[in-house]
């Protein structure tokens, strides 16, 4: 599942264009980034955790969920 904009907290800075590794993003100054290539997308993240917005949002599918191990809950 490819990741959603809010477009009412984007800030139109192209971060998330900039740092995706995947280049799925189309990006023109001054407007908001589109998801043109959402079948590319590795869902690692990189987007959500560099928008200065937080206007990013990734959405997993259930079985990257399903393999989500929360670092907190592992003990040596």
């Amino acid at each position: 599942m490819p990741p959603i904009i809010h477009t009412e907290q984007c800030t139109h800075c192209g971060m998330c264009a900039t740092i995706c590794p995947m280049n799925i993003f189309k990006h023109k100054k001054g407007e908001i980034p589109q998801v043109a290539y959402p079948e590319e997308c590795w869902h690692c993240n990189a987007c959500v955790l560099d928008c200065p917005a937080e206007a990013v949002e990734l959405r997993l599918p259930l079985n990257y969920m399903v393999l989500h191990v929360d670092a907190n809950t592992l003990h040596a």
